[in-house]
């Protein structure tokens, strides 16, 4: 008998969960990046399986989610494959990160919207300038490896 897959909601339930209690460089609760993520995955017009990616892409990637519980969790392949896509390792060379996303169906589209969440200069504001520059440089560094132009995150 095949396993009932998750749905949206309970995919938003599990990623507000799972970052329930930890806040970005800004001190703002982390839902609301996951949150603008998976919304901004929505209105570039990503599928059911994009806005998944998105309300989970960094729940593996900041140990709040195993990747033995996104292994075993009632989701497509495609979820998973973008979530591991999305998960840089933490001495992981940026160049074979940025490669892996460009390699994974769906998954770029999702970084997308990370990196415009990321990048929005309301958000950089609250930030001490050497922070707010050093993220600005990194950020500009992966779209540019990733193809995108300013305009397209």
């Amino acid at each position: 008998m095949s396993q009932q897959m998750l749905t949206l909601a309970e995919i938003e339930a599990i990623a507000r969960e799972a970052h329930s209690g930890q806040k970005d460089k800004a001190g703002r609760p982390y839902a609301e990046h996951i949150t603008a993520v998976a919304e901004g995955v929505r209105s570039r017009g990503g599928s059911d399986d994009q806005i998944a990616a998105g309300w989970l892409h960094d729940t593996v990637e900041d140990d709040v989610l195993s990747r033995e519980w996104l292994e075993g969790a009632a989701l497509p392949p495609a979820v998973k494959d973008m979530v591991l896509a999305l998960t840089r390792g933490e001495d992981e060379d940026l160049e074979v990160y940025t490669q892996r996303i460009l390699a994974t169906p769906g998954a770029l589209l999702v970084k997308q919207a990370d990196l415009a969440h990321n990048a929005d200069p309301a958000r950089l504001a609250v930030l001490d300038e050497a922070t707010r520059d050093k993220l600005a440089a990194k950020y500009a560094k992966m779209r540019r490896l990733l193809g995108l132009t300013q305009e397209e995150s």
